[in-house]
């Protein structure tokens, strides 16, 4: 019920996390946040306790103030959440949902055990075992990820079977590595799924996404996605399979491919908001950060229908601007019906660091993507 009384424990204090407060300031929720000096989310945060991610003690600090715990990043201490939760906190999602995503081996052998469509994909303990292992999985190009660690794009390389057969010195990591098949000419979905303590599942509509192939990061994403109604109920449909199978609770983005036959194979899951919903702020009745924080203080699920067709754009650090910067082409991006600017409170840029995000909503989808076209061509950063 509303006003809550609880305090909400956010591990983490980036973009989302400060997205997360902004949904729930309407309804005067408090946030504890566990991070670094210069988090973005710092300003809007009750308290700000300055740690790093990893220090089982600044978790423990912050879970004694905190009434429920969530996060906002993977790469933190799985032990005492596990700790944590077994004394009876109350942490959503559950580290042992965490324990399978943080290690992307551990992730595809899930979806394989509980029937859940994936690519086929071989575990590579080290380099040595690279050349076997390669030899068994079908197609010129492999997508190969370290299993731990990797994150925006970081820890991911799409390789040519043959380049590493003939040579050696050319496998890119040194550490465990997940080789799986890499689907040609694929249309890259996600499904945002909730679901809480209740039962109640929902899921947001299907967005389709293009990245950016350098960075490996989403460049521009539109929903509804440009699939049928068929494949749409589809997407949703193992999208929240995945989630029942791990028994979870929160918010979650499953991410898909969609190859040329139809076919729809698992790729990841973040146990958590994703940069794929940050369109839903604007276009969708309940946004996925309202949604998780109904979940954290136990109200009911909102609707997620979509208000109208919208796209995102991130907005990126410039190839060449480190540090202090200023993002140009504002006056005409912001005199264009529609369009929603998201700045994530970070003073220092660096090449392909994610500095915010772009909203756009249309009565049509071909609208849509007119706008974000015009966005794209006059959008920039400039060193100051």
């Amino acid at each position: 019920m509303l006003p809550s009384q609880k305090t909400i424990g956010i591990i983490g204090g980036g973009q989302l996390g400060k997205m997360l407060m902004e949904a729930g300031k309407p309804w005067n929720l408090k946030y504890h946040i566990l991070d670094t000096a210069d988090a973005p989310a710092s300003a809007l945060a009750s308290k700000h306790i300055v740690g790093g991610l990893m220090d089982a003690d600044k978790i423990l600090e912050l879970a004694s103030e905190c009434d429920v715990i969530t996060y906002e990043i993977e790469h933190i201490h799985l032990g005492v959440l596990k700790e944590l939760e077994a004394k009876g906190k109350i942490i959503i999602p559950s580290p042992k949902i965490l324990e399978i995503i943080q290690d992307k081996g551990l992730q595809k052998l899930f979806f394989k055990q509980h029937n859940i469509p994936t690519t086929d994909f071989e575990l590579a303990e080290n380099q040595s075992e690279w050349t076997d292992k390669l030899q068994k999985l079908k197609g010129d190009k492999v997508a190969a990820k370290l299993r731990k660690g990797g994150y925006d794009g970081k820890g991911v390389e799409l390789i040519v079977k043959k380049d590493i057969l003939e040579d050696y010195n050319k496998i890119p990591f040194s550490e465990s590595v997940v080789l799986e098949e890499f689907v040609e000419n694929a249309i890259e979905l996600s499904v945002i799924v909730a679901r809480n303590s209740k039962g109640e599942i929902c899921t947001f509509p299907t967005v389709e996404m293009e990245f950016d192939p350098k960075a490996n990061l989403v460049e521009f994403l539109f929903s509804p996605a440009n699939i049928d109604s068929k494949i749409e109920e589809k997407a949703k449909n193992i999208a929240k399979e995945c989630i029942l199978k791990m028994q979870g609770i929160g918010v979650f983005a499953v991410e898909m491919f969609l190859d040329k036959n139809n076919e729809i194979f698992v790729n990841e899951i973040a146990p958590r908001p994703h940069n794929s919903g940050h369109h839903t702020i604007e276009a969708c009745y309940t946004s996925q950060y309202e949604q998780l924080n109904r979940i954290l203080i136990d109200l009911p699920l909102g609707n997620t229908d979509l208000i109208c067709p919208s796209a995102m754009l991130n907005l990126l650090g410039a190839e060449d601007v480190n540090g202090a910067y200023e993002i140009t082409g504002l006056d005409t991006i912001l005199s264009l019906k529609g369009v929603y600017i998201h700045l994530y409170n970070k003073s220092i840029t660096k090449p392909k660091r994610k500095m915010g995000h772009i909203t756009v909503l249309g009565e049509s989808i071909e609208e849509v993507k007119q706008k974000a076209a015009k966005i794209k061509a006059v959008q920039g950063m400039k060193q100051l």
